[in-house]
């Protein structure tokens, strides 16, 4: 078969069906084939990539899964390890021990001297003489002030005046109207005595040489008549004196001696306002008021200093009603002053009042102790603290050791070590307590060992361990618990 084309249009004369179809139309379905063709394979690729993001997704998020699992089961690994490895809590111990212990009863009082003194005048006059004597401390019978006394002087000289006259008004009526006989009688009894004594002198003499064999009998006898004499001469002598004196009218020699006896009361009085011009110290101590100075006019009863002996002080404190019943004379009590530079002191219960408070019912203590070194201010306030209540065996532990449940509860807990050096948290009933040591009324055991330190937050079934430094001290502590009384 011949091909013939056509020079115009470059196609071929023998046509096929296909060919029958015109160019631009043929080329516009071979762009449409190619484009869909294009199309599919680009869909293909499109799937294909998605297929694999898919795959690579999936395989990360399966990866990510299996490290998380792996974390999860590294971590529950190592929790369970360091439950089984826990770590070893050092602590303080203490072990549980019977001994006395007291409750504490506090509260806080004003101090006052043991012995205090208020100094006024007697008399109304000037202060002559008186030194500045606040704080200065005086000893009894020291003078401390010289009041004005020029115008008792002059009484007394008056009344000395007036005694003597009375003196010698009293003799002349007892002596009698006529001298001379008074004279006369005396000098009579005074030669009679003497006559008495001469003659007895004379017979012991006597007596010793007829002893020796140096006179007679008669002789003696004589010397003893002569004694007798004399006596007898002595006596009638005496009497007459005596009737000479009650001759005289008893109503004249009583008056007499009445206005003796008032004069003599009158100059007493007079000294006695004198001496009251001189004050003295009635007490020794330390001047701790001072009212008057010299030169100002003192009246009668006027308070001139206070003197206060504060080598022994009392402090006085309000108790309450309730506790005071256990109080008695004589307990041992501690003050400690409210000024920081005091120190602790101990002293007695000198005094536990009979009579209560109405307002606040509180009944007054009294504790006398010494205060040779002046730490106690009079007026002063100090704590004092009593023992109440004493038991002399109960089971003691630390304050430290004792969880409480809340500040006034009797209950709490405490962490007991067993042979095993676990600590097991123990529920406990507390009784008296102390700044330093609790009564444990149940729940513990003597001998028991206990945590004093590192006990705050420890958990029940904790492993711990006591350095050999607080085993030392934990020792000491059991050994210091035993010690006490």
């Amino acid at each position: 078969m011949n091909d013939t084309t056509d020079p115009k249009t470059n196609v071929s004369s023998d046509r096929d069906p296909v060919n029958d179809v015109p160019a631009e139309e043929r080329n516009r379905v071979l762009n449409e084939v190619e484009t869909e063709h294009w199309l599919g394979i680009r869909r293909e690729r499109l799937a294909r990539d998605r297929r694999r993001n898919l795959i690579i997704v999936a395989a990360v998020a399966v990866i990510a899964m299996l490290a998380l699992l792996i974390i999860i089961w590294r971590w529950r690994n190592s929790a369970a390890n360091e439950s089984e490895t826990a770590v070893v809590v050092s602590v303080r111990v203490a072990r549980a021990e019977p001994k006395p212990i007291s409750a504490q009863v506090s509260a806080v009082g004003t101090i006052f001297p043991r012995d205090k003194a208020e100094v006024a005048a007697k008399v109304s006059a000037q202060i002559k003489q008186m030194a500045l004597l606040k704080n200065r401390p005086v000893k009894a019978g020291e003078v401390i002030a010289v009041l004005e006394s020029r115008d008792l002087v002059a009484q007394r000289n008056e009344a000395v005046a007036a005694l003597r006259e009375a003196q010698a008004n009293e003799r002349s009526v007892v002596t009698g109207s006529i001298p001379q006989a008074n004279a006369q009688d005396e000098k009579a009894l005074r030669d009679a005595r003497a006559k008495v004594a001469n003659t007895r002198a004379t017979y012991e003499r006597r007596r010793v040489l007829y002893e020796r064999g140096g006179i007679s009998k008669k002789d003696l006898e004589a010397s003893q008549l002569e004694v007798t004499t004399a006596e007898d001469e002595l006596r009638l002598q005496e009497q007459t004196v005596s009737l000479r004196t009650k001759s005289l009218n008893p109503n004249d020699r009583a008056l007499a001696q009445a206005r003796t006896a008032q004069a003599q009361q009158h100059l007493a009085t007079v000294d006695a306002q004198l001496s009251y011009a001189t004050i003295r110290a009635p007490i020794t101590g330390v001047v701790t008021d001072q009212f008057q100075y010299q030169g100002e006019f003192a009246a009668a009863g006027a308070k001139l200093v206070t003197i206060s002996d504060i080598s022994q002080v009392i402090v006085k404190a309000p108790f309450s009603d309730t506790v005071t019943a256990n109080l008695n004379v004589g307990d041992s009590a501690t003050v400690l002053p409210t000024d920081q530079a005091a120190e602790q002191m101990t002293g007695q219960v000198s005094l536990v009042s009979r009579a209560s408070d109405p307002t606040n019912r509180s009944v007054e203590v009294w504790v006398t102790l010494g205060n040779g070194a002046g730490m106690l201010r009079a007026n002063g306030a100090a704590q004092i603290t009593i023992a109440a209540q004493t038991k002399t065996d109960a089971i003691i532990v630390p304050a430290s050791a004792v969880t409480l449940e809340s500040t006034n509860a009797d209950e709490g807990t405490v962490m007991v070590i067993d042979t095993s050096n676990v600590a097991h948290e123990t529920k406990v009933t507390v009784g008296i307590r102390t700044p330093e040591f609790v009564e444990i009324a149940s729940g513990l055991q003597a001998g028991e060992t206990v945590v004093i330190e590192g006990n705050y937050a420890l958990p029940d079934g904790s492993k711990v361990e006591i350095s050999e430094e607080k085993k030392d001290e934990a020792n000491g502590a059991s050994e210091e618990q035993k010690k006490e009384p």
